[in-house]
């Protein structure tokens, strides 16, 4: 009866073991071997592809198309990869984020002065491009903007004491030759921002013909003549002084101080009225005056 008793036990078993043994293969697909075998290789195997998807991600912008761009300020590079179709405006926001050069104090450069309004798509940017970036940040201005300040207001102050600069003799000599044959039309009331070529048809103090290049994207004027062509970072620019022309008063005579006195004027003659602003503001930085 106990070997009976014993038997049956081990019967009664051997029917569980069967179902165990047949229940391993359903959650391990179609393959037998131990459930060690079963649950590790192979879970881990069916949990990387979405572990894979998670860590390279989607389009993180959304689906909004991106351009690569280089952005150059101050001899610093930076990579970086924004929408194509946002605007000007939004870009130097980008470039603040970078710097800390507030977007009132940048002169973003791309193909001339980047326009505020405009998207990348709409002025052509594409991959690769260069964005250059001339400004100083508010410590730098700061350092440097009340002694430029004062020696503005010291040059407003002796003008006023003078006669006007169209009659002293050393201009009266080059403006009685008359306008030159070919200087650029003038439109008087008008403020226009520089034009895409030089500005050319004017004359220098010796009376030979003189055109200013304004290269943005290196932050220089380029002053040629037809013997040479001197190149001078604006940022060397001391001050632009300007006055219209007795006579004339839709074009101007214009120096740029080019060190500390006024010795050092280099004087231009017949200077469109319309670019007046837009050369003192490009030379001189629009921030000095905030």
């Amino acid at each position: 009866m106990a070997a009976a008793a014993s038997a049956a036990a081990d019967g009664a078993e051997e029917p569980g073991m069967e179902a165990e043994a047949q229940e391993l293969p359903l959650g391990c697909g179609r393959e037998g071997g131990s459930p060690a075998a079963g649950r590790s290789p192979e879970g881990e195997e069916r949990r990387d592809p979405p572990q894979a998807s998670v860590s390279n991600g989607g389009d993180a912008e959304g689906g909004k198309e991106l351009v690569e761009l280089k952005v150059i300020w101050n001899k610093n590079k930076y990579d970086v990869k924004f929408c194509l179709d946002s605007t000007g405006a939004e870009l130097k926001q980008k470039i603040h984020s970078l710097t800390g050069l507030p977007p009132a104090m940048q002169k973003v450069m791309f193909k001339g002065l980047l326009p505020e309004e405009k998207t990348l798509r709409e002025i052509k940017v594409t991959n690769g491009a260069k964005i250059m970036v001339v400004g100083s940040t508010i410590n730098d201005v700061l350092a440097v903007n009340t002694p430029k300040e004062a020696a503005q207001q010291e040059v407003k102050a002796e003008e006023n004491k003078k006669e006007p600069l169209c009659r002293q003799k050393q201009h009266r000599k080059v403006l009685d030759k008359g306008k030159p044959d070919d200087v650029m039309p003038s439109v008087k009331g008008v403020q226009e921002r520089l034009p895409t070529v030089p500005l050319s048809g004017m004359y220098n103090k010796s009376g030979g013909k003189v055109r200013l290049t304004f290269k943005l994207e290196q932050d220089q004027l380029w002053i040629g003549t037809k013997e040479r062509t001197e190149k001078l970072p604006m940022g060397s620019i001391k001050n632009v002084v300007s006055e219209p022309i007795e006579g004339h008063e839709d074009y101007h005579m214009m120096a740029f101080q080019l060190g500390p006195t006024e010795a050092s004027y280099y004087w231009v003659y017949w200077v469109p009225t319309q670019y007046v602003d837009a050369i003192k503001d490009t030379v001189l930085g629009k921030w000095q005056y905030f």
